[in-house]
């Protein structure tokens, strides 16, 4: 069994979720957000993020992360603020020793859900469907738990395409 955290970073709201997978079978542990106090400096805001993940990563132990690649859009400044959140994402896993995995948007929407082009709506849903105990109090914890989700999903995958080639 292993235990995956997933995360949607942002400076403002910052999704994660936590899963365990055995096989196939993907249970919830736990989902919430870290909100960031937009009056506050950015480097301020990032210490906060900084701190939480690092308080999650020590309370839940995951054995492996999955961070959702930075969407670029027309406004350079939000991008670069929406970096900043990701880099410490990618950290804090890391500061720990714990191995971290990159996806992007829509390969995170084509595992759990079937399509790349598929709505937040659409996620958030099938999430639930697949983790029927989980909170979803924003659409950035189910957007974590999608990340965590994929990430199952690709490892159950590299775990069988390793073991059929051992016994080719």
């Amino acid at each position: 069994m292993v235990r995956i955290l997933g995360i949607d970073p942002g400076l403002r709201f910052t999704g994660w979720g936590v899963i365990t997978a055995q096989g196939n079978r993907l249970s919830h542990v736990a989902d919430g957000v870290i909100a960031t106090d937009s009056a506050l400096s950015v480097p301020e805001r990032l210490r906060h993020l900084h701190d939480a993940l690092l308080e999650l990563a020590r309370n839940f132990a995951p054995d492996e992360a999955a961070v959702e690649e930075t969407y670029v859009n027309r406004n350079g400044a939000a991008t670069l603020k929406l970096g900043y959140a990701r880099g410490v994402g990618l950290l804090v896993p890391m500061l720990l020793d714990i191995p971290v995995a990159e996806y992007g948007a829509k390969t995170v929407k084509r595992a759990v859900v079937g399509t790349g082009a598929a709505t937040k709506e659409q996620v958030s849903m099938m999430v639930r469907r697949i983790l029927p105990t989980a909170l979803l109090r924003r659409a950035d914890a189910a957007d974590a738990l999608a990340v965590a989700i994929c990430h199952a999903h690709h490892r159950a995958s590299a775990i069988h395409i390793a073991n059929a080639t051992r016994m080719a």
